[in-house]
């Protein structure tokens, strides 16, 4: 059986492979993909760059990095890049680690500045969860700040408030949420 199966199974691949390419369509390689085509149209009118990566690290030892999946020049103010689906992640030399995420985003690399746009959220190791509208944060300190009113979940509960700063505390190095402005808090004992 076993001598009949090493010929049988060999020419029933080969009979296989045969049907393959005998019933396949024929390809016009002189035709262009239609969306390969315009993607490198606007690649050459709008320069762009795709998974950019900006990283560094604070003087306290924080390591802090940007990606994006696309991110171009804005035309109008050449230092700054205006990027798409930008997140950033900041590991502390604590262990503990902050991720933003926004649709939208502008990364001015000569301010170290970047404000993180639309549907911003913002969590935390430590069990915090904010979303907000637009963030602005610093690319080479912890600093950061929203413009608007900001709704998340945390430890204690829910969370309600008209803006949110992240600090670094000067003595432990450790990073501060602090809410302003009409702050609501429903505490959830079960937390």
């Amino acid at each position: 059986m076993m001598a009949w199966l090493r010929i049988v199974l060999p020419l029933l691949a080969l009979g296989i492979l045969s049907t393959l390419f005998l019933l396949s369509r024929s390809v016009d390689p002189s035709k262009t993909i239609p969306f390969v085509a315009d993607e490198i149209e606007n690649r050459v009118i709008d320069q762009q760059v795709t998974g950019p990566v900006f990283s560094g690290a604070t003087a306290n030892g924080d390591l802090i990095s940007f990606v994006a999946a696309t991110a171009k020049p804005d035309r109008t103010q050449g230092e700054r890049l205006l990027a798409q689906d930008l997140t950033a992640h900041i590991d502390f030399p604590s262990g503990s680690h902050m991720d933003f995420a926004a649709n939208e985003g502008v990364v001015n690399d000569r301010q170290q500045q970047a404000q993180l746009i639309g549907n911003t959220v913002i969590t935390s190791s430590a069990g915090y969860r904010i979303v907000t509208d637009k963030l602005t944060t610093a690319m080479d300190r912890i600093e950061a700040e929203t413009a608007g009113p900001v709704t998340g979940t945390g430890p204690p509960g829910r969370i309600d408030a008209g803006k949110m700063q992240i600090e670094s505390d000067p003595d432990t190095g450790n990073a501060h949420l602090l809410f302003t402005n009409g702050v609501k808090l429903v505490y959830d004992p079960a937390n």
